[in-house]
């Protein structure tokens, strides 16, 4: 067969108005997931700026290419303001968390995993602004957790309340999910490559992958 031929073949195998609407709807979600995680690091680097710098004069280590938006000026450093700015930190996230959405509990990617398995994709639309509150209040007042996990929920809260808002069914809502949890991943560490991958393969214990959501995902990355 001539590579003219397998290209036409190929092309005539497309459906042209899905991979439309998914380039679409994996741009929206892109653009969506992408300003909720510059809200998300924004929100962490608040929280660190006037608890555990002005508060407790503890300036923690950054990780290599990440640059502070506010200047390192801690005040006099206390290892019992430390504490207490820990502690006050998670009572608060753990109060705002029960009382709003119990679901944005915990580390994120479990929730978001159970929402496309067995919810059909839908999560609460105040879910994404919740964890991300709660979550900069823990990251931000030094609690022991990662950025990964909540911006996987908040990405996918947002492509579940997108899905919802446009009325698209439960399988184009689970993919929206999947994309939203690998464009909020890719934008938070700069990785939209790995991003699409995470949202392909987290969504399995074992070393399988679901194909569906790699393009859209790729494209909201």
């Amino acid at each position: 067969m001539s590579p003219t031929r397998r290209v036409e073949e190929i092309f005539q195998g497309l459906d042209l108005r899905s991979t439309g609407k998914w380039f679409l709807l994996s741009g929206l979600i892109g653009t969506v997931a992408g300003l909720g995680a510059t809200v998300f690091l924004v929100s962490c680097q608040t929280v660190i700026h006037f608890s555990l710098y002005q508060v407790a004069g503890f300036v923690p280590g950054e990780a290599s290419g990440e640059h502070p938006i506010f200047a390192q000026v801690p005040g006099p450093f206390s290892p019992w303001l430390v504490l207490a700015v820990i502690t006050v930190g998670g009572l608060l996230s753990g109060v705002i968390v029960y009382s709003l959405a119990p679901e944005a509990e915990g580390h994120g990617t479990d929730a978001a995993i159970d929402a496309f398995h067995n919810r059909r994709g839908q999560i609460r639309a105040r879910v994404p602004i919740v964890k991300t509150i709660a979550s900069a209040l823990t990251l931000g007042t030094g609690g022991s957790a990662g950025r990964e996990g909540p911006i996987a929920q908040i990405g996918a809260g947002f492509g579940s309340y997108l899905a919802t808002l446009l009325g698209l069914p439960p399988r184009d809502r689970r993919i929206m999910v999947a994309a939203g949890m690998g464009a909020g991943v890719g934008a938070i560490f700069r990785a939209p490559l790995a991003g699409a991958l995470f949202a392909g393969e987290i969504l399995y214990r074992d070393a399988d992958l679901e194909s569906d959501v790699l393009v859209p995902a790729a494209i909201a990355s």
